[in-house]
């Protein structure tokens, strides 16, 4: 059974930082591409950045380029969100999300709420 799950939410003043994990089972996780996905509310669902499978190749929305960065471990089964200079516009649900080219599905994690605010 696939499991994504989201930790590292909370509430930041803007200029602070947050980190985002997601854990990962069910899957050989080194063979799917990762990306993490926002959703604030009243808006869609918008990517906010993604990783190959060996972590080799990264890319990342224009609104958070230079201020966030993506990552993963995959001895732990691991992918992480940085997250700098935060500011009101960032608040949403944070989604982790797994996906490979010949899977019949890409699988979603429950999110984790990122709240900046002073």
């Amino acid at each position: 059974q696939v499991q994504l799950v989201e930790s590292g939410g909370g509430l930041v003043q803007p200029g602070g930082s947050l980190r985002l994990s997601c854990a990962a089972s069910g899957f050989i996780f080194n063979y799917a591409r990762m990306s993490w996905y926002r959703q604030a509310p009243g808006k869609e669902r918008e990517l906010v950045a993604g990783i190959t499978s060996t972590g080799g190749s990264t890319s990342y929305a224009d609104s958070v380029k230079d201020r966030f960065i993506i990552s993963r471990d995959n001895a732990n089964n691991t992918v992480y969100l940085q997250m700098n200079s935060l500011k009101p516009e960032d608040t949403a649900v944070y989604y982790c999300h797994a996906a490979r080219s010949n899977w019949a599905r890409d699988y979603w994690g429950q999110g984790t709420q990122v709240t900046v605010s002073s």
